[in-house]
C-alpha cells in the first residue's frame, strides 16, 4: 500500500510539475491533458510500421519518430519482435500498444475492438511483369539517372532525408534512386498521398455504380441536422464546412483522431458544421476519413468486405508489389494517412491518373471522373484543389510556378510527392522524411528540362 501510495505521490507531482510546464510556455491545460496519450499513440504506430511494415531498424525508426516532438525522446520503447508488438510509455502517465497483422500493417490496440483481426488479409502476388504490370524495368536512361544522384546527395547533404526519387516518363520509369535504408521494394509511409489513393477507390465504385455521388444525405447520422446538406463532392473538395482543427498540437482534432481514437470515421461523424457547405476549402484529414468511411459502407460494410474489394478492384489491377493499405481498429482503412507503398508502387497511381483511368489494360476509374478530380473547386478561398488532388491551376497564381499549368499532385506529410504533368507524359515520385521545405518545384522542374 505505501508502494501504491508512494507511486500516486510521484506521478501527482510530476504531474503537477508539468502543468506548471506548459503554463509557463503559453500551453492551455487541455494540451497537457493531451500529451502523454498523444504522444504514446503516436510513438506505438509509428515506431510499429517502421519496423514491421517499412523494415527499418529500430535506432532509425526512433530517429524518424523524435522527429515530431522532443518530448517523444521520452518514449519508454518496448519491441516485441516475436508478435511484432510496440510498447511506448510516457513517464507513467499513459501506455499504448499497437499490433502488426499480415498485409494489414499497424493499429492500436483498443480492447473493445478486435475486428481488425478477424480480418482475411491476402498477402500481394509479386509478378515478374514488366512495369506497371509487374516489377521489371528497363535499364534507366543516363542522363536522368546521374541528376536524380545529384539531387539526391544534395538533399541529403542540407538534411532534407530524400529516400526515394523515381521517374516515370512515357509509361516507363526511367530513372530511380534511393537511400537511408530504403531500396525499390521498401514500402514507405506517403502519409496524406493515402487522400489520392482514397479518390481513386471511390471513383472506382462509382464506375461499378456501387456509388451515387449525388446521395444525400452521405450518412444517416446527419439526416435530421444541417449536416444533410453536405455532399459527397463537398468531401472530396474539402468544402463541407464541418469543425475540425488540423494544427497537430495534443488536444487538437486531428491528433486526437489519428492516435488515440479506435475509429476515425466515427469520431469525425460527430462534428458540427462550422460554415456553409461547398463555399470554403479547409484542409482536413478527418473528412479524408470520412470518405474512407463512405468506401467501407459502400463495399459491403464489413472489414472483410471492403478488404476484399479494395484487394479485388485495386490493388490487385494496380499491380501493387510492396504496399500495405493499414485500417484503424473499427477495421476500415486510414484514408487520412496511412498508405505505404514503395516508390515504384505509388508510382503506379500517378501513371493510372496520366493513362485516363487504365492501368495494365483496365479501366478502374471513368474520364469523367479524371477530369472532376483534376478540376478546380467551387469554394471562395482556395479552388487549386480537386477531389483529393492539389492542382496547379486553379486560384490567381500557380502553386508551382515553374512546372506547367496543368500539373497535379498527391502531397503528405515530411515532403511525399506524387507529381504528375500529363503535357509531360510524366510522372514524379519524391519519398523522404523532410521537416520543412522541400524545393519540389525546383527539382522537379529540372527534371522536366532534363527530359
Amino acid at each position: 500500500m505505501k508502494i501504491i501510495r508512494n507511486l500516486v505521490i510521484t506521478t501527482g507531482v510530476l504531474l503537477a510539475g508539468l502543468v506548471g510546464l506548459a503554463a509557463l510556455a503559453g500551453y492551455p491545460p487541455a494540451y497537457l491533458a493531451a500529451a502523454p496519450g498523444v504522444g504514446t499513440g503516436i510513438g506505438a504506430k509509428l515506431l510499429c510500421s517502421a519496423r514491421y511494415v517499412s523494415g527499418f531498424d529500430e535506432a532509425q525508426a526512433f530517429d524518424d519518430l523524435v522527429q515530431y516532438s522532443p518530448i517523444l525522446a521520452n518514449l519508454t520503447i518496448d519491441y516485441d519482435d516475436a508478435a511484432r508488438v510496440v510498447t511506448t510509455s510516457l513517464f507513467g502517465l499513459s501506455e499504448t500498444t499497437a499490433s502488426y497483422t499480415p498485409a494489414l500493417g499497424c493499429s492500436i490496440d483498443y480492447e473493445e475492438y478486435n475486428v481488425r483481426i478477424e480480418s482475411v488479409a491476402r498477402e500481394s502476388a509479386s509478378s515478374s511483369n514488366h512495369w506497371p504490370a509487374g516489377d521489371q524495368i528497363y535499364p534507366p536512361q543516363a542522363a536522368i539517372q546521374n541528376l536524380l544522384e545529384q539531387q539526391r546527395i544534395q538533399d541529403n547533404d542540407i538534411g532534407l532525408n530524400t529516400r526515394a526519387l523515381l521517374v516515370v516518363h512515357r509509361g516507363n520509369i526511367v530513372a530511380e534512386v534511393y537511400d537511408q535504408g530504403a531500396n525499390e521494394d521498401t514500402p514507405l509511409l506517403g502519409w496524406s498521398m493515402a487522400k489520392s489513393l482514397t479518390s481513386i477507390m471511390l471513383g472506382n465504385l462509382i464506375y461499378r455504380n456501387q456509388l451515387n455521388l449525388s446521395a444525400n444525405p452521405v450518412f444517416s447520422d446527419w439526416a435530421d441536422d444541417e449536416r444533410a446538406q453536405i455532399k459527397l463532392t463537398d468531401l472530396l473538395t474539402m468544402t463541407d464546412g464541418l469543425a475540425f482543427s488540423e494544427e497537430y498540437e495534443p488536444g487538437d482534432n486531428v491528433t486526437a483522431m489519428l492516435f488515440t481514437e479506435p475509429s476515425a470515421s466515427a469520431y469525425m461523424l460527430q462534428m458540427p458544421l462550422a460554415k456553409q457547405p461547398g463555399r470554403y476549402f479547409s484542409y482536413s484529414s478527418g473528412t479524408a476519413n470520412l470518405l474512407s468511411q463512405v468506401y467501407f459502407d459502400n463495399a459491403g460494410g464489413t472489414p472483410q468486405s471492403s478488404y476484399s474489394d479494395f484487394m479485388t478492384n485495386i490493388h490487385e489491377p494496380m499491380a501493387f508489389q510492396n504496399s500495405i493499405f493499414e485500417v484503424d481498429a473499427s477495421g476500415v482503412f486510414m484514408g487520412s494517412s496511412y498508405f505505404y507503398a514503395s516508390a515504384r508502387d505509388w508510382a503506379r497511381l500517378g501513371q493510372l491518373m496520366l493513362d485516363d483511368g487504365v492501368i495494365n489494360g483496365r479501366r478502374l476509374i471513368s474520364s469523367d471522373w479524371i477530369e472532376a478530380s483534376t478540376s478546380p473547386n467551387g469554394s471562395e478561398n482556395e479552388r487549386a484543389y480537386g477531389y483529393q488532388w492539389w492542382l496547379n491551376s486553379g486560384d490567381s497564381r500557380l502553386r508551382w510556378p515553374d512546372l506547367p499549368e496543368d500539373a497535379f499532385a498527391a502531397q503528405g506529410n515530411r515532403q511525399q510527392w506524387i507529381m504528375i504533368v500529363p503535357s509531360r507524359d510524366v510522372v514524379i515520385v519524391r519519398l523522404g522524411w523532410t521537416a520543412g521545405r522541400y524545393p519540389a518545384n525546383e527539382r522537379f522542374a529540372e527534371i522536366l528540362r532534363q527530359l
